[in-house]
């Protein structure tokens, strides 16, 4: 039997093992391949919109998708656990002891046999070892971290409204350091949560109660995006009531706040860091693979790493140049393929036919395998539900057209279905956005506990 292993759940997981799990129950496979994925956590949860959970206008409760159920509907098996390392002469994996909350093991280390692996492990904050970050941030890699953000975000808000009665002039202060697409959102989403919570309630707070920082290092916010859209985003959020700060390099963290590099004090009530990405610390040189200095694993335009044809590295996990050729721009720096979520349901979408070929053919080598083509179909940036933009394009070299207001949300939003819709099938996908709307008018607008 070919065993084929799945590490990381995240999009790009998750879809190749639902799509190669569909593949061999189709091809009647089941007895000849089998398919497992492997993950730490029970629930998948899209990672775009973990600002939202974070600010309580999604429930991660009703969005969550469950491993085991996916597992069973799609054909692929199911391991809960965290892997700690991987043996490519005896091809296995090895599984942390899974412990529970009274910290009793459930289940010992373990060890799952491969043919062929696949690193989809997506990527996690990157605080680039500045003091005190770790200690006094909150990061939003996961959707525990986004609700550990709300729990405090509700009851900060709370505290401030009480504190309304006797001091009008108190506030809530917030400091996001990344004004990527993750902190750009969820600045916007905290005046939507602070909006829909005075009809439930704390009707003292405004949005002037509310003091929000996104603080940059580059000299404009959505540094990945056009000028004219990082332009048009830092309008609207300066319309709101955020305090874009560009060009301010942080140098510390710590419980009251965040210390720049001239030493002045940003101070916050609420901290969050978000400004950079790496693969987890674990992936360092594991196994002996190659991998760079955010530990991301270095592959071949098949996906496979350097070392090992018998591995597969796809999503922010995956290091690969845009131009195979390793031609490099003006100033001398190659460009590489982002970690976004579009570039891994791509690498997914390339990982599933070149794993379905050595499926089928019994032999990597029976048939060329496909290269990776990155296709940049744009970039879309919600402010809640103050305004939407972005832009749309062809490709690399054809240009770009941007588009804000509705069309843009409406775009926005498709990019979730389409990966409800490689998860689940059209039907499904069809249930799903029929429910959703159902559960806005029986639901409240924000989650509120």
């Amino acid at each position: 039997m070919m065993r084929i292993v799945v590490i990381g759940g995240g999009a790009g997981g998750l879809e190749l093992a639902s799509k190669l799990g569909k593949k061999t129950n189709a091809k009647n496979l089941r007895d000849q391949v089998q398919v497992t994925l492997i993950d730490q956590n029970d629930t998948h949860l899209w990672k775009p919109l973990l600002h939202e959970v974070a600010t309580g206008a999604l429930d991660s409760g009703v969005d969550a998708v469950s491993y085991r159920a996916q597992a069973h509907n799609c054909g692929f098996d199911f391991q809960l656990g965290k892997v700690i390392n991987i043996n490519r002469d005896e091809q296995k994996i090895e599984l942390a002891p899974l412990i529970n909350s009274d910290k009793e093991v459930v289940l010992k280390t373990r060890y799952v046999q491969y043919d062929y692996v696949v690193f989809a492990l997506g990527s996690i904050t990157n605080d680039f070892n500045v003091e005190g970050i770790s200690e006094n941030c909150i990061f939003l890699d996961k959707p525990s971290q986004a609700m550990r953000f709300h729990k405090e975000l509700l009851e900060s808000l709370l505290t401030l409204d009480e504190t309304l009665k006797t001091e009008p002039d108190a506030s809530l202060t917030i400091s996001i350091v990344g004004a990527g697409a993750t902190g750009v959102e969820l600045s916007a989403e905290l005046f939507h949560a602070v909006e829909v919570l005075k009809v439930y309630g704390l009707s003292r707070l405004t949005d002037s109660h509310l003091k929000v920082n996104l603080i940059e290092a580059g000299p404009r916010i959505l540094p990945a995006l056009p000028d004219r859209i990082s332009a048009n985003a830092s309008f609207e959020l300066s319309a709101l009531g955020v305090q874009v700060m560009t060009n301010t390099r942080v140098v510390k963290g710590q419980a009251d706040g965040f210390v720049k590099d001239d030493g002045v004090l940003i101070a916050s009530d609420m901290m969050v860091w978000a400004a950079g990405v790496k693969a987890p610390d674990f992936m360092q040189n594991i196994g002996g693979l190659e991998t760079n200095r955010v530990n991301q694993l270095l592959v071949k335009p098949t996906l496979q790493t350097l070392t090992d044809d018998h591995v597969f590295a796809i999503g922010d996990c995956a290091s690969l140049p845009l131009d195979p050729n390793g031609v490099t721009p003006a100033d001398g720096r190659q460009r590489m393929v982002p970690p976004t979520a579009q570039a891994a349901h791509q690498m997914a979408s390339l990982a599933y036919k070149n794993l379905t070929s050595i499926i089928l053919s019994h032999s990597p080598e029976s048939e060329p395998l496909k290269s990776f083509k990155y296709k940049d179909y744009g970039s879309l940036v919600s402010l809640s539900h103050y305004s939407t933009v972005g832009s749309l394009m062809g490709g690399l070299t054809k240009g770009s057209m941007m588009i804000e207001g509705r069309l843009a949300r409406v775009m926005y939003v498709s990019l979730y279905r389409m990966h409800q819709l490689a998860l689940f099938g059209f039907f499904k996908m069809i249930l799903i956005t029929i429910s959703g709307h159902i559960n806005k008018v029986i639901r409240p607008r924000l989650k509120l506990h």
